[in-house]
């Protein structure tokens, strides 16, 4: 059964900083490409950040470009957010999403709340 369990998320003052982890379980880590999504309340679910299968290669749109930076340590099964300067509008639950292309499989987490306000 394959498991991905967030955890980081929290209150935060704008400006701050937040890192969150997403940890995998159930699948092998180092054939999905990893990423990270947020829904804000009455939003679509929406890309934050995407990591191939061997880091080599990330994505991020231009709202959160040069802000946030995704990473993996496929030896911990491991994906991270470190989110710089958040903004208010960074407030959303965050979905980790990992993807099989080759088994044609994928999965979420049930996400963790980031509210960034002072």
């Amino acid at each position: 059964q394959v498991q991905l369990v967030e955890s980081g998320g929290g209150l935060v003052q704008p400006g701050g900083s937040l890192r969150l982890s997403c940890t995998a379980s159930g699948l092998t880590f180092s054939s999905n490409t990893m990423s990270w999504y947020r829904q804000a309340p009455g939003k679509e679910r929406d890309l934050v950040a995407m990591i191939t299968t061997a880091g080599d290669t990330t994505y991020s749109p231009d709202s959160v470009k040069g802000r946030f930076t995704i990473s993996r340590d496929n030896a911990k099964n491991t994906v991270y957010l470190r989110m710089n300067s958040l903004k208010p509008e960074d407030t959303a639950r965050y979905y980790c999403n990992a993807q099989d292309p080759l088994a044609m499989t994928a999965s979420w987490g049930q996400g963790t709340q980031v509210t960034v306000s002072s």
